[in-house]
């Protein structure tokens, strides 16, 4: 079987789009996703009702629990709350109550899936360095853990210590006797200097996973959050990587 995990699609509906089209062309026989489906973006009523239509399995993430609640965003910054507040109001209420539902961890097939942190996922945790990653590799039950919201592809390994964080291009092969934490990078928002859109393929026969990086149509992403008058930055950093 090969797997599709995707993650951070954040209501970029070019990405979504370009990232699923890839997925066709890889061979994967499932999808994934990691969270944070709606958020920053100009799209999330189209973004939800393609995860939804695809009856995947989802996780939920920090910009998916307050677009899904009435609660002030802690720790956003003005641009991605304005965002939370915009987006709540292109979805229904059945919309959000599917993202309220959302599980913060679950288990597909031989390996585990997170948003955020193993540890407490519901405190919105960041993972960049290794220290970081060692909590939630005391919580891994699972030989492989795939995880979200930093927007940055990073894994980390663990047999006698904790290692990373390691840049994954090239690909990861998963050995006998490891742990593996990895991030699959952001369909809608990457955040490593890269513009392109994100994912990963993780193929359990060979026990390989792969990054994938597939251009989209960034002008037209842009153009509609200005149109909805969403802030500038939002639209300005997808054509950082930033």
């Amino acid at each position: 079987m090969r797997y599709a995990i995707i993650a951070d699609i954040h209501a970029n509906l070019e990405g979504l789009r370009a990232v699923l089209e890839d997925i066709k062309g890889q061979g994967c026989t499932h999808v994934v996703c990691l969270g944070d489906v709606v958020g920053y973006g100009a799209n999330p009523k189209e973004c939800l009702d393609i995860i939804r239509g695809m009856n995947i399995p989802v996780v939920k993430g920090n910009h998916d629990e307050y677009i899904g609640s009435t609660e002030d965003p802690e720790g956003f910054n003005d641009a991605a709350a304005e965002a939370v507040t915009w987006s709540r109001n292109q979805l229904t209420d059945e919309d959000r109550k599917w993202l309220r539902d959302l599980k913060y961890r679950r288990l597909v097939a031989s390996f585990s899936i997170v948003h955020a942190t193993l540890d407490v996922p519901e405190r919105w945790g960041y993972v960049f360095e290794k220290l970081q990653a060692a909590s939630s590799f005391t919580y891994q039950n699972t030989q492989v853990c795939f995880f979200g919201h930093t927007h940055v592809p990073l894994a980390f390994i663990k047999d006698t210590a904790v290692r990373g964080g390691v840049y994954h291009p090239e690909g990861l092969r998963v050995e006998p006797g490891k742990k593996y934490f990895v991030n699959v990078g952001s369909v809608g928002q990457p955040r490593d200097g890269d513009p392109r859109a994100g994912y990963v393929v993780y193929d359990l026969a060979r026990q390989t996973i792969d990054l994938r990086r597939i251009e989209y149509d960034v002008a037209t992403a842009q153009r509609k959050i200005r149109e909805a008058g969403l802030p500038e930055r939002l639209a300005k950093r997808l054509a950082e990587g930033r």
